[in-house]
């Protein structure tokens, strides 16, 4: 897959600067967790690689494959291969999940240059990522997140993951609302497209919880602080936080914040 490369990002909401120079690299086959207390600007961070329209990149850059994206628009982004599972999946009223797929598919293809998938294909193809995810057939019959609950609507983000193979997936607080077993029904799938995809994918997983990292284990965590990342290291790093919080690395912040004025 393509390397995704953030360099020095600042990135501002109206007046308010959220993000003050974000340096991160997400390498194939990686499987990245970005964590932080709330507030941190993860979410923004998510958002802004996907090129969301009330978001301005003050400096910095955001390459993808060695080719700066950092102006690109979000349709642009998703058909280079960058796929993100939001927080608070929209209901589409009138839109049904098949039709929904279908449409994302071809517009793949069309960017690549291929026919539009035949209907026995895109059969195929659903069949197959519903029985990878453990999503149930009649999902595709409903319209898109129109009456799903929380755990349904995340379960739908990990069948589109496994339609599209992208190359890059952002799963922004995935494993926020949900109970135990859709937590790991969720787990399960992304482990499964990832183990799947291989090299071909690469994940980054933004939560302020450290439930879904003993499920989904990344090889890479880094701690988000005031729009900066303070903290880096590899899965011990989770252990690390569960066990003494946020509290050292924020005070071991603000206290050098603090020397530096």
């Amino acid at each position: 897959m393509p390397d995704l490369e953030i360099r020095n990002l600042h990135v501002r909401a109206g007046e308010k600067e959220i993000l003050r120079g974000v340096d991160l690299h997400v390498g194939g086959g990686e499987v990245h967790a970005l964590m932080g207390p709330n507030g941190s600007g993860k979410s923004t961070l998510a958002n802004v690689i996907m090129g969301h329209p009330s978001l301005e990149v003050t400096d910095g850059e955001i390459i993808w494959g060695g080719e700066n994206i950092t102006e690109a628009e979000t349709d642009e982004r998703a058909r280079m291969g960058l796929f993100m599972a939001f927080q608070y999946p929209v209901a589409v009223p009138g839109v049904t999940v098949t039709k929904y797929l279908r449409t994302v598919l071809n517009a793949h293809r069309s960017a690549r240059g291929e026919q539009p998938i035949s209907l026995k294909d895109f059969r195929q193809t659903v069949q197959a990522a519903m029985e990878l995810t453990s999503v149930p057939e009649e999902f595709t019959r409903r319209y898109l997140n129109d009456g799903f609950s929380g755990g349904e609507k995340k379960k739908l983000e990990i069948l589109q993951l496994a339609v599209q193979r992208p190359a890059l997936a952002i799963l922004d607080e995935t494993d926020s609302g949900l109970d135990i077993d859709a937590l790991r029904i969720v787990a399960e799938g992304v482990n499964t497209v990832a183990g799947q995809q291989g090299a071909e994918l690469g994940v980054l997983i933004i939560t302020h919880y450290q439930r879904i990292l003993h499920m989904v284990k990344p090889s890479h965590v880094h701690v988000l602080y005031r729009g900066r990342i303070v903290k880096q290291g590899g899965p011990e790093l989770v252990e690390e936080l569960e066990a003494k919080g946020y509290g050292w690395i924020t005070d071991e912040v603000d206290a050098q914040e603090a020397a530096a004025v």
